[in-house]
């Protein structure tokens, strides 16, 4: 059973960089044919996929924030982070990391992160 955990602060300042971590378990970040993925939904709206880092360590971003957004990964750790630079309050949202397999769905998610941009 793969397992999924994120951490960070809840609580970060207009302009400074948000930087949450992906505890997985019960599976390698980097086995075959895999994403792993940041996925955020601000109150009262839908998912908004984020960006994610494949298997190969390759990344990809959602176009509307690629220019904030950075994902890496520690496989020593089992872990991948997201660092989202500049926020605002609109940045507010519970945060998730999920895995999706090429071509397929998601099929593990952590329970989600409330993260809150205010001075």
């Amino acid at each position: 059973q793969v397992q999924l955990q994120e951490s960070g602060p809840g609580l970060v300042k207009p302009s400074q960089t948000l930087s949450l971590t992906c505890t997985v378990s019960g599976g390698s970040i980097t086995t075959n044919y895999y994403y792993w993925n940041w996925i955020r939904q601000p109150p009262g709206k839908g998912l908004e996929w984020m960006g994610a880092i494949a298997d190969s360590g390759s990344t990809h971003y959602s176009p509307s924030l690629k220019s904030r957004t950075s994902i890496s990964r520690d496989t020593s750790k089992n872990q991948f982070t997201l660092q989202l630079n500049s926020v605002t309050p609109e940045d507010t949202a519970v945060y998730y990391c999920a895995r999706k397999g090429m071509g397929t769905s998601y099929d593990y998610w952590g329970q989600g992160t409330q993260v809150t941009v205010s001075s």
